[in-house]
């Protein structure tokens, strides 16, 4: 006869026993006292030897209206205070600035200097991990939270403070010297762009002066040339008339002595010579008519035609021939011209200068200190710290305490959980074993040793 006997396994409860966790954790106290105080001391260890790293800081804010009044009031340069801040901020924030600085102060920097690194090199790891531009928020950047704040960090040894508050004014420098650079410029090129203008009103007058002295020269040519033209014309016609009054007395000359007149006559008194007039006569002749030349007689023609034979000029004949002379002559010399080319200070005489020359006196006197000019005010200087920014020894101990519970307590957890499923295991092969036997007192032996063997386990 052969038989089985299983042992069922034990029910497992669904809920989870927080007295008997918290009990069996307690008695692993030896364990949690060990971990927690091991956590501690790594925490200790780092917070005591580890080298202490100091923070400080530097701000900045927009500089009085009145530091930049007279920079602004030149005309020819405006510089807002919140656009010098920004400029400011720029340089500080500026990668040339920093490695220039840093390369200009290598005592300040050694300890930033790494073994078998380049200066580039260290200044690269300088600038990325030790120094941090801060700008406000731009939703909420107005004139009240206007500012530009750079943070350093630097380890023990380092004065912070010097880099720090020696960058700040360096920055400040350099833009300073900037806007010194860039005013200079302006004032240089406007400088030049008025004696452009000046050296153009001058050529304009220089072209219009000759222009008019060719013209006044051009207008007397001309005259002159029209009144000798006029001249000689008259004295041509002159001397036509007089040969045509030569031709005129000859044949009066002819007429009169073919009438037989010797002296001058009148046609009424020539009809009465044949006759007798006895007494004293006085005749009045009226008549519409030129009394023909022969009636001169032959006397009074030859003498004109010797006087006009005889002639050298007839100039003197024509008013007009002396009115020529004289504007000839006064032709000869143009005062106007004479008085444009004697022209010594021809500066005064040129149009639309005085405005150029005032500009450019007014920039020439331009005299800005820019030594005093103050671009931004500094509103907080980087300060000696009292105490490391890290590591914060109290906080570190404290996160090394609660750390170190939570791990203790992890691995107690652990451990338990650890035995419980060893026991669990084991009472499993147990309940699995097979009785296959004929004898029941061999059944009762085997229910006796399983009995005892798990009393034994639970004792355990």
């Amino acid at each position: 006869m052969s038989s089985s006997l299983r042992i069922p396994p034990a029910p497992i409860s669904d809920g989870i026993d927080l007295v008997a966790m918290f009990q069996s954790v307690w008695q692993q106290k030896k364990l949690l006292a060990l971990v927690t105080l091991s956590c501690v001391l790594i925490a200790a260890s780092y917070a005591f030897l580890a080298t202490p790293e100091y923070k400080v800081s530097s701000v900045l804010r927009p500089a009085a209206i009145n530091e930049l009044d007279a920079l602004n009031r030149s005309e020819i340069y405006q510089l807002p205070p919140s656009e010098a801040l920004l400029r400011v901020g720029a340089a500080l924030d500026s990668y040339d600035a920093r490695l220039a600085f840093f390369r200009a102060n290598p005592k300040l920097f050694e300890k930033f200097v790494r073994p078998g690194q380049t200066l580039e090199q260290s200044f690269e790891d300088f600038n990325r991990n030790s120094i941090r531009l801060i700008l406000p928020e731009p939703e909420k950047k107005n004139l009240l939270s206007a500012y530009v704040k750079l943070e350093m960090t630097y380890p023990k040894g380092v004065d912070g403070v010097a880099i720090l508050n020696g960058f700040v004014d360096y920055a400040i420098a350099s833009e300073r010297e900037k806007v010194a650079a860039d005013l200079k410029v302006i004032v240089n090129n406007r400088l030049s762009e008025l004696k452009g203008k000046l050296e153009a009103a001058r050529s304009g007058y220089d072209i219009e002066k000759t222009a008019k002295i060719a013209s006044l020269q051009e207008a007397d040519s001309l005259r002159l040339a029209q009144l000798q033209d006029e001249l000689r014309a008259l004295r041509a016609q002159l001397k036509t008339l007089r040969n045509d009054r030569i031709a005129q007395l000859n044949e009066a000359i002819g007429i009169a002595k073919s009438l037989g007149i010797q002296k001058p006559t009148t046609p009424s008194s020539l009809g009465e010579s044949g006759s007798a007039v006895a007494g004293s006569v006085m005749r009045t002749e009226i008549n519409n008519q030129q009394t023909p030349l022969y009636f001169m007689g032959v006397d009074a023609l030859k003498a004109e035609l010797a006087q006009l034979r005889s002639r050298v000029s007839d100039e003197f004949t024509e008013p007009r021939i002396a009115q020529i002379a004289k504007e000839i002559q006064l032709l000869a010399s143009n005062r106007e011209v004479e008085v444009l080319k004697a022209r010594k200070n021809e500066e005064i005489f040129l149009a639309g200068v005085q405005p150029l020359r005032a500009e450019m006196s007014r920039l020439s006197s331009l005299n800005i200190d820019m030594t005093k000019l103050k671009l931004v005010s500094v509103d907080q200087q980087a300060l000696e710290p009292l105490a490391p920014a890290s590591p914060n020894r109290p906080l570190v101990l404290l996160l090394g305490l609660l750390l170190g519970g939570v791990l203790a307590i992890c691995i107690a957890l652990a451990r338990q959980a650890i035995q419980g499923g060893k026991i669990i295991a084991h009472n499993g092969k147990v309940d699995s074993i097979s009785i296959a036997s004929s004898d029941p007192r061999t059944e009762g032996d085997l229910s006796g040793r399983r009995s005892r063997s798990g009393n034994s386990l639970l004792a355990k």
